[in-house]
């Protein structure tokens, strides 16, 4: 994989076509008409949207990391909070949005702070359940930069909870994953005062 897509390749001319075909068909079955007017092109830009929406399949965050990878001895904790999170529900393709707060301790190097941003949305554009994206976060920065220790916290609000189902609109989902120095209560209790949440 790349770390990053051409315009081209992930508006493929081709898949998009393809795409297009499955969508009119989701609309008929879903008893629509295609052919009216304010569908006619609907199909086409489902197929370009979803291809935005999942373009993190074709890029590989550890390319990115690797990519503005530094030697630098600083062994104190490193905090990129607050990235905004959009991603799609795998089991009934709804979006859930949130943010992310991502730390790490290096242990000889560091990374660009926007490529940690970049990890998030790399994963985030995938079809995605909220606990295997932190996770992946995590392992990611983890397995490339091999810190003294990885802290990952999401907050997210899932469409497929507030649209159908249980309809609670005001439910937050908060899931965590720590590696290293961050499993030791004090540092962790240092970094969720930092980024202003509480863990109950």
């Amino acid at each position: 994989m790349k770390n990053h897509l051409e315009e081209s390749e992930l508006y493929d001319p081709k898949i998009i076509e393809d795409l297009g075909v499955h969508y009119k068909e989701i609309l008929r079955l879903l008893g629509e008409n295609p052919d009216r007017e304010g569908l006619l092109k609907t199909p086409i830009r489902i197929a370009r949207a979803m291809r935005f929406f999942t373009q993190g399949y074709y890029t590989d965050p550890v390319d990115v990391l690797n990519s503005a990878k530094f030697r630098e001895y600083y062994r104190e904790m490193v905090i990129v909070k607050d990235i905004e999170i959009y991603s799609l529900c795998e089991h009934h393709l709804v979006p859930f949005v949130g943010k992310a707060h991502v730390a790490y301790i290096p242990d000889g190097y560091i990374t660009g702070l926007s490529k940690i941003a970049r990890v998030v949305e790399i994963y985030a554009r995938r079809l995605q359940v909220q606990e295997r994206l932190t996770t992946q976060i995590k392992d990611a920065i983890n397995q490339t930069l091999k810190p003294l220790g990885v802290a990952v916290v999401i907050e997210a609000k899932h469409l497929c909870m507030m649209m159908r189902g249980v309809q609670k609109q005001n439910s937050v989902t908060t899931t965590s994953d720590f590696v290293g120095a961050f499993e030791r209560d004090k540092t962790r209790a240092e970094f969720m005062h930092l980024i202003g949440i509480k863990l109950h």
